[in-house]
C-alpha cells in the first residue's frame, strides 16, 4: 500500500470524543468495504483511521485527506436512517472541514 504523496497545505481539526466515534465508523466502513470487494482500502482512509485512534484529538490533515473525509462525510450524512447524534456531530465535523477547505481557497 502506497501513501499520497507528501503536501505542504495541512489542516488541523480538533475533534470531541463524539465526532472522533463517527469519523472513525465512516473511515471503517471505507475499509471494510474495500475489504470486503477484495481492494486495498484507500490509503488517506487508513492513515486517518490510526491518527484518530491514536487518542490525541487534533488531527493534522493533509489537503487531500481534508477533502476526501468532507465527501466521505458528506456521502454519509445524506443517507437517510442515520443516528440522530451521528448527524449532528457528523454536520458539525463536516462544517469544520469544509471551512478550512474555503479558507485555503481549495473547496
Amino acid at each position: 500500500m502506497s501513501s499520497q504523496p507528501p503536501e505542504t497545505e495541512t489542516h488541523e481539526v480538533t475533534l470531541s470524543r463524539d465526532e472522533q466515534w463517527v469519523v472513525h465508523a465512516i473511515l471503517a466502513d471505507y475499509i471494510d468495504d474495500a475489504i470486503d470487494s477484495d481492494e486495498t482500502p484507500p490509503a488517506w482512509a487508513v492513515e486517518l483511521l490510526e491518527a484518530v485512534e491514536s487518542g490525541d484529538n487534533t488531527e493534522v490533515l493533509t489537503g487531500f485527506q481534508t477533502r476526501r473525509l468532507a465527501e466521505a462525510m458528506g456521502d454519509y450524512l445524506e443517507r437517510e436512517g442515520i443516528p440522530d447524534q451521528d448527524r449532528v456531530h457528523g454536520s458539525d465535523v463536516a462544517d469544520r472541514l469544509e471551512a478550512h477547505l474555503e479558507s485555503h481557497g481549495t473547496a
